[in-house]
């Protein structure tokens, strides 16, 4: 069964177009305009395995949040999605990830009830057009439209890239571990009869 999606979305202002693959190889075609946020989806995507296209249009003039924001909200729908009723997969995932001097922690419950843990101090600084309290609003995004509960600690570091892309990093791995199918697993991964609600 293929698990894939496509999510338009067109508001005053951001226009995208995300299309994904779950059983993909981790190819990524991504056009946002914003250079450091298109390096951050090319590892989520790497790390993931999740094929991902992404073209956005938005108000770079005033800021890239919105842009930012909003391919959030497509990420979460379209994995929430292609992920249908979520029948045989592990559900949970958890990765610890170094980066020279930075380590990450990303776990993630794909259990239909969103919610989102933040425990990251990011030093605030602009990465190119990207200003780093991004990050968490994208992430914050991802976990409220993909119906899924993420908690990310960076548990020290000093480098604001280096944390960053060690979310990222995790982020990804943990979600490859929590979307992949378990052989063990035939049914639903939950007592309820169900992971939508």
């Amino acid at each position: 069964m293929s698990r894939t999606a496509c999510i338009q979305r067109e508001t005053n202002e951001t226009q995208i177009e995300l299309s994904l693959d779950l059983d993909g190889g981790g190819q990524s075609q991504l056009e946002t305009g914003v250079g450091f946020f298109d390096h951050m989806l090319t590892l989520l995507s790497k790390h993931s395995l999740i094929d991902l296209r992404v073209k956005a249009r938005g108000d770079l003039h005033v800021d890239p949040h919105h842009t930012v924001e909003d391919v959030g909200i497509c990420f979460g729908k379209a994995l929430a999605q292609a992920l249908g009723e979520k029948t045989g997969i592990r559900r949970y995932g958890h990765f610890t990830l170094p980066m020279d001097e930075t380590l990450v922690t990303a776990a993630v419950d794909l259990g239909g009830r969103p919610y989102f843990v933040w425990r990251a101090e990011v030093p605030i600084e602009r990465l190119g057009a990207f200003n780093s309290p991004l990050a968490e609003e994208f992430w914050q995004a991802v976990a409220n439209n993909a119906l899924m509960n993420l908690h990310i600690t960076c548990h020290y570091g000093r480098n604001t890239h280096h944390i960053i892309e060690a979310v990222f990093k995790a982020s990804a791995r943990a979600l490859r571990q929590a979307i992949e199918p378990d052989p063990r697993m035939t049914g639903i991964p939950s007592t309820k009869g169900t992971l939508n609600v």
